[in-house]
């Protein structure tokens, strides 16, 4: 599960990085690297949450 946490953490930190690039400088390319980073999270959070199930019945 600390490994899904880092995983989460990284991708936010690209998010944040491409979303800001997008909104500041009107990148093109960095907003389609974000809408892609937003789909990575998606998965990642539903992993996150499954494996937070997992442990709380342990």
């Amino acid at each position: 599960m600390k490994s899904i946490l880092e995983n989460i953490v990284s991708e936010m930190e690209t998010l944040k990085t491409d979303a800001n690039a997008q909104i500041e400088s009107g990148n093109k390319a960095a907003g389609t690297r974000a809408r892609k980073s937003t789909l990575a999270l998606e998965k990642l959070m539903k992993e996150f949450r499954k494996a937070s199930l997992d442990a709380s019945k342990k």
